[in-house]
């Protein structure tokens, strides 16, 4: 479990023991900032001499409609943390993938998607910000990511593919206002129409280890089943142009 608030993933990690009857060797709690190329780095490093091999990488975390704020390397804070975060963890311990081989990397994106657009002039929000906006360009660019990604890995014995869960009752919308009056109707309507938790989390699951997925490369799935996407989240070269900024703004150098 690569997590950013040690305290809250230990807690996790306990229940997880507690219903699985793992032991510490088989659930391991490693601390990771995506929102900290230095954090992203040092996890790699730990994970590369530590493990022998790494079945399946789910790119998971995420930030949403927060106010305009940025990482530590200063990057505007949805687009470091749900892309290009994620972006420099998958090229560090891809040559593991790869000596792993079957294994797979699962990308969350989201249905939001659909209203974002990649201004290659302005990646870091400085001329304006959105926040809604802003993530919906996190989640496109996790479906160019996974478009691209795809195509580098062709032979490899390394798969990728991307999901959209659905609207899940976490706390990722914790940024989200939502008036006082409104909040409990807002949570009745949450009750009655979002996932919880574990049903969230049903499409990451099989893809993470499914049979049925075996040798799919580069789909985007929801609900188990696969999507077809807009036009602009297979754009081969607006893809293939994003993978070359990423790869300048976190600093890989090939």
């Amino acid at each position: 479990m690569a997590c950013r608030d040690m305290n809250r993933a230990e807690e996790a990690a306990r229940e997880i023991r507690l219903e699985t009857g793992a032991d510490t060797k088989q659930l391991v709690v490693k601390q990771l900032d995506l929102a900290s190329l230095k954090s992203v780095h040092t996890f790699c490093q730990d994970i590369i001499k530590e493990e022998p091999r790494i079945d399946v990488l789910i790119n998971n975390a995420g930030i949403y409609q927060c106010p305009y704020t940025k990482t530590e390397d200063g990057f505007e804070m949805q687009f470091g943390v749900n892309h290009l975060g994620h972006f420099l963890l998958t090229h560090l311990l891809l040559d593991l993938l790869k000596r792993s081989a079957p294994s797979r990397v699962v990308v969350v994106s989201s249905k939001l998607y659909k209203h974002g657009h990649v201004n290659f002039e302005d990646l870091n929000s400085e001329q304006s910000y959105d926040k809604a906006f802003a993530y919906s360009r996190s989640k496109l660019a996790n479906l160019l990511f996974t478009c691209e990604l795809a195509r580098r890995l062709e032979g490899t014995g390394v798969t990728v593919n991307a999901l959209t869960p659905g609207i899940v009752r976490t706390n990722l919308g914790r940024h989200v206002h939502v008036p006082v009056l409104a909040k409990p109707l807002f949570s009745l309507v949450s009750w009655g129409l979002f996932k919880n938790p574990e049903e969230g989390a049903r499409t990451s699951v099989y893809l993470a280890c499914s049979p049925d997925i075996e040798g799919v490369q580069g789909k985007c799935f929801a609900d188990c089943q696969p999507q077809v996407l807009l036009a602009k989240a297979t754009d081969q070269e607006v893809a293939s142009k994003l993978w070359d900024i990423s790869e300048v703004m976190v600093g890989i150098t090939t």
